[in-house]
């Protein structure tokens, strides 16, 4: 508990500052009542335990979301499985926005290769646990957040397992393991993610099982219904309060997600489908990946540059195409030779954007604050784009049980193919079949409406353009180590996780 002393010391640091007044969850204060809110501000928490200390280090996140969210944000638990590049700039992130803790589970070894993208890593760590090795520095960051290493093989973990933590984040893992520990959180009740990077291109993925959040906004004068948005969001909850003299209205929607599974074979929303125009903007990047899992899934591997393999996944991603409904025309040749080449390599840049804008949306998630991606992103980091699909199977309604029990399991009318794997093919070159495409009219193709590469600001603050992703540091960074950092399995047994490529 805070003494007078600390609240005295608060209240003196915050109003020297009259031109940056503190945020409450509610209006702004002017300057003027600083001295006055203050001290009530900081009592108010201490029955959540949040310090003026905290206070002061989280003060700018704290004036995006509001000191409620905070609380939710610093009682949260995330599970980080893989820490490789991309897993190095989520853990990063989190930590500086002061989640309470995080565990990172990883049973590889670190290897020479793993020193070029993660630069918590020394060479001196060559051989060793990269979990234990990544979570003793990563500590530094922020002696507030408790970072725990798990060096077991996390698909052999239980729903139990999944059902400590609030958050699961899987990186950087063959499709089947994502699955495997996807199907885990959704028996334990866990939201998930997974996101992947290859060279310039990424993904993030979304299962959030049933979420909802609140969207504060100005009140118009058409009163908000309580009803369906689309097919996955519904508006459940309509409030309003009084704010600086204008009327605000916080809408509570909830969003309902499919898992991975599913989701990879599903079709593309039919807004799409109905619309020409928006199937010549879908990114090729949709296919690509769809291909790549199904190539690593019967293959064990990612696709090299031999010709067979050429001419296999080129056949892939061309039945992908077929399945989604997309143009044949959409698949480049300078597309698929750059995707290919880029396939199991880790660029920081890369690593930074996709990595920040999924950690920006767990922190969303945890705050209960923005809409939430849905339910899967695509970064093109040469076009500097990420759009957002939302990849749902549609099921026949007529097949539905009508007394509320689910009997049986609903027949989908509208989905992807059985998987396909990769054989012999009469196609002579695998450049040539997507070179043979005529090209896309000139006209500018539409975008969706989520694929401008920008973040909202709140905590981690991503510039795709430049390269750069970082996560906005809203407190000063610890300067001394907390000791060593706690080892479930001491002992790591040395495996490949993730095929090379």
């Amino acid at each position: 508990m805070a003494t007078d002393a600390t609240v005295t010391e608060a209240t003196a640091t915050y109003a020297v500052a009259p031109g940056i007044p503190p945020v409450m969850d509610g209006p702004m204060i002017d300057s003027m009542s600083t001295a006055r809110s203050l001290p009530t501000l900081e009592m108010n928490d201490q029955n959540s335990g949040i310090s003026s200390a905290e206070l002061e280090l989280y003060d700018r996140q704290v004036r995006l979301w509001g000191i409620k969210a905070q609380e939710r944000i610093r009682a949260a638990k995330v599970l980080l499985v893989n820490v490789k590049a991309t897993g190095t700039e989520i853990a990063k992130n989190l930590i500086l926005n002061g989640i309470g803790s995080l565990t990172i589970s990883d049973m590889d070894l670190v290897q020479e290769s793993d020193l070029g993208a993660q630069y918590f890593l020394r060479t001196e760590d060559v051989g060793s646990s990269r979990a234990v090795a990544a979570a003793t520095r990563l500590q530094e960051l922020n002696p507030r957040v408790a970072v725990v290493a798990d060096t077991g093989d996390v698909t052999l973990k239980g729903p139990d397992y999944f059902s400590a933590f609030d958050v699961v984040v899987a990186s950087d893992m063959p499709f089947f393991m994502l699955s495997m520990v996807n199907a885990g959180t959704r028996v334990a009740n866990t939201k998930f993610y997974s996101c992947g990077t290859h060279g310039l291109y990424g993904f993030v993925f979304a299962d959030l099982i049933q979420h909802e959040y609140i969207i504060e906004r100005e009140q118009s004068n058409r009163a908000t219904a309580l009803s369906a948005e689309s097919t996955t969001r519904d508006v459940v909850g309509v409030n309003t309060k009084k704010e600086n003299g204008k009327n605000i209205e916080m809408v509570t929607k909830r969003e309902t997600y499919t898992p991975l599974m599913l989701a990879n074979s599903s079709p593309l929303p039919d807004d799409y489908i109905r619309n020409r125009r928006r199937m010549k903007g879908v990114s090729p990047l949709l296919p690509a990946f769809r291909a790549l899992w199904d190539f690593e899934r019967s293959t064990g591997r990612f696709p090299g540059h031999s010709r067979e393999d050429l001419v296999s996944f080129t056949q892939l991603i061309n039945e992908k195409l077929k399945e989604l409904q997309l143009p044949p025309d959409l698949l480049k040749a300078d597309f698929l030779r750059n995707f290919l080449q880029g396939v199991g390599a880790e660029i920081v840049p890369t690593a930074a954007f996709v990595g920040g804008r999924l950690s920006e949306d767990v922190i969303n998630v945890l705050g209960k604050r923005e809409q939430p991606i849905q339910n899967m992103l695509l970064f093109d980091g040469e076009s500097f784009q990420a759009p957002i699909y939302a990849l749902h199977p549609i099921f026949d309604a007529s097949l539905l049980p009508t007394n509320g029990t689910l009997s049986s399991v609903p027949a989908m009318t509208q989905s992807s193919a059985p998987q396909a794997t990769p054989g012999p093919s009469n196609v002579s070159n695998g450049f040539a079949a997507v070179q043979s495409q005529p090209e896309l009219p000139s006209e500018p193709q539409p975008q969706p409406e989520s694929s401008r590469v920008e973040t909202n600001g709140n905590g981690v603050n991503v510039d795709a353009s430049s390269g750069n992703g970082h996560a906005a540091s809203t407190g000063n960074a610890a300067e001394t180590s907390v000791g060593p950092v706690a080892n479930i399995n001491p002992a790591p047994a040395p495996t490949n996780a993730s095929p090379g490529p």
